[in-house]
């Protein structure tokens, strides 16, 4: 059963700031306390009061998602556009309870054999101070025969972030990973509690965000991309010659139809090589073709609106100049590390927000620098440098 939205539409005229307001039922129509409420990636929330109504300020921020969220409870999301100084009824649906059939089932012993490798790829490196604090909660499902590993989580994912100084509560909508192609999607919404803010913590949260996807994007709608020290060129894929040709896969699969299970000793010496090219070479390459490229070769600005579109691949580099403390002063060292990532978009449009959003952000592959700025290192969407 899906969720439903009804909504009845107030003047703008009555509000004199931005807010949302209305009240969430269930699909009997009893009012529900403790929703959830919140604009995704931010700080900006309330949960619904005990006759479910609520009302939610969210200043000038014109995008967005907003979420309606609870335990049992089919989640919720529309755009913020939509809804802006509008009263809503909100009604919705209990989960189905029953689990559904699935021909690779969810097991322990792949919760067992892949829950470091999901660590290490949706939290980061960082253990000590960020931790999943219902890690158990989640189910892991691996197929062997396609080597597709998929994690979901039933419950609210509640992440501690001692560096940064937040409590994220993350509802994980979709994690797969293919170890074929070495693609990894994932996706969720996420609402942002501060635990924290000492001055070591705003050192960390100023140091994950310069250089980030996030500061990028941001510095693309304020149209300062080269001012904030971004360097944009242009990269195409050409094929690499070390990676095996179609004629030596075949060699190689054919080789492993006929021996299930090969002795090390026993396999000829050109499967073995190509094998082992197969396992360590891409079989494309990255060339670069055009170096600083100007933003209109990749930024579209069209009546308010500012939209990422380009063809090919974008390298996206960056100067990075780590801030410390000094008494109490922030400073930036100067000494430098060069960032370097790789933005994919297969043709797609992205609109970019003031705060540094994109639509279909799940669309958009990146690679280097940007795809290690995993859980540990996400910052809200109403973060300021220096906050």
């Amino acid at each position: 059963m899906k969720t439903v939205l009804l909504f009845f539409l107030l003047t703008t005229s009555l509000f004199s700031a931005q807010m949302v307001k209305g009240t969430v039922v269930d699909d009997t129509g009893h009012r529900i306390s403790g929703v959830n409420i919140y604009l995704d990636g931010t700080k900006t929330g309330v949960v619904s009061e005990e006759d479910g109504s609520f009302t939610l300020h969210v200043s000038a921020q014109k995008y967005g998602n907003l979420v309606f969220q609870k335990e049992d409870y089919e989640t919720f999301t529309i755009g913020l556009p939509d809804i802006i100084n509008k009263t809503l009824k909100v009604v919705l649906t209990k989960t189905n309870a029953i689990e559904e059939i699935r021909l690779v089932p969810y097991t322990s012993e792949a919760y067992q054999n892949y829950i470091n490798y999901f660590l290490d790829t949706f939290i980061g490196n960082n253990r000590d101070d960020v931790k999943i604090k219902n890690q158990r909660s989640l189910k892991f499902s691996y197929d062997k025969k396609n080597k597709i590993l998929k994690v979901k989580a039933p419950n609210t994912l509640i992440i501690e972030n001692k560096n940064l100084g937040y409590e994220i509560n993350y509802n994980l909508i979709a994690f797969s990973s293919d170890f074929n192609t070495k693609m990894i999607n994932y996706s969720g919404t996420s609402f942002f509690k501060e635990t924290k803010n000492t001055d070591k913590v705003k050192l960390n949260r100023m140091n994950a965000y310069e250089g980030s996807q996030l500061h990028f994007f941001r510095s693309i709608y304020e149209n300062k991309i080269t001012e904030a020290g971004f360097i944009v060129n242009q990269v195409v894929r050409v094929p690499n010659p070390k990676y095996p040709s179609e004629e030596e896969l075949n060699i190689l699969k054919n080789y492993l139809d006929l021996v299930t299970q090969p002795d090390l000793h026993t396999i000829p010496e050109n499967i073995r090589e190509i094998a082992r090219r197969k396992n360590t070479q891409s079989p494309y390459m990255l060339a670069i073709v055009k170096t600083k490229i100007p933003d209109s070769d990749y930024v579209k600005r069209q009546e308010g609106h500012v939209f990422l579109e380009f063809k090919d691949i974008l390298q996206v580099n960056y100067p990075k100049f780590y801030y410390e403390l000094k008494g109490k002063e922030f400073v930036k060292r100067t000494d430098k590390s060069i960032l370097s990532s790789f933005l994919h978009s297969d043709g797609e449009s992205f609109e970019v927000s003031k705060e540094g959003n994109i639509t279909m952000p799940d669309q958009l592959i990146n690679e280097g620098d940007f795809s290690k700025n995993k859980i540990e290192n996400m910052l809200p969407l109403d973060y300021q440098l220096g906050d």
